[in-house]
């Protein structure tokens, strides 16, 4: 049988890409697009593929609350992220929010061919580079609060530390705005900082954002 999979990335032109080269696969098919999270999650819930195929910057929702609204959706849905983020705290999160493999977009072909035929298999999928990011992390980097965000915290603080505002948050992760304050506090709480100033230092300190790319 055939892996019908949806393909979420905001340029149209690595989409086409991508298409061009799993379509080359005899048991491959894209059956749909899309270039945001909202339009992932709509087409997920009209073609119910059996894998999805996520980046994680997208223009409005990210990629891992994407991932978090889709498993809440449907619990078995089988969700391999593909992205130039290296960050391991962020693939972390990822997994934390459902997906069942990472694979950096600076593999070759034969690497993301492989992962979707894991993870379609319900075996994890990482890609050697975060794999190794991910175990030196967990060996030799210390034992960091930010590492305790749930993921809706940890979405919240990216938006909170790129400049959006308590009512911005909550139409982009559909929450109230009550909720997106509360959360804030948490967070700084967690962090055990006193502002946001503080916040954004720690946030970049840790690759949680990349001020060249954010602001």
């Amino acid at each position: 049988m055939p892996i019908h999979i949806l393909m979420v990335d905001d340029h149209a032109i690595v989409r086409e890409g991508y298409r061009a080269l799993l379509e080359k696969q005899r048991n491959m098919r894209i059956v749909a697009e899309a270039g945001s999270g909202e339009e992932a999650y709509i087409l997920y819930k009209q073609h119910r593929p059996n894998l999805l195929i996520m980046d994680l910057s997208l223009p409005d929702q990210s990629g891992i609350e994407t991932i978090s609204r889709i498993k809440k959706y449907d619990p078995a849905a089988s969700i391999l992220v593909f992205t130039m983020h290296q960050n391991p705290l962020i693939a972390s999160k990822a997994i934390q929010a459902g997906a069942r493999g990472y694979i950096t977009k600076n593999n070759l072909p034969a690497v993301l061919i492989k992962a979707i035929y894991d993870v379609h298999c319900g075996v994890m999928a990482l890609s050697q580079d975060i794999e190794k990011a991910i175990a030196i992390d967990r060996v030799a980097g210390p034992a960091l609060a930010i590492k305790q965000l749930t993921v809706r915290e940890f979405e919240i603080l990216r938006l909170v530390v790129t400049g959006k505002s308590a009512t911005e948050i909550a139409e982009i992760l559909n929450i109230s705005p009550k909720t997106v304050a509360n959360c804030h506090y948490l967070i700084k709480r967690k962090l055990r900082v006193s502002n946001d100033i503080e916040l954004t230092h720690l946030a970049i300190k840790m690759h949680v954002i990349n001020p060249v790319e954010e602001f």
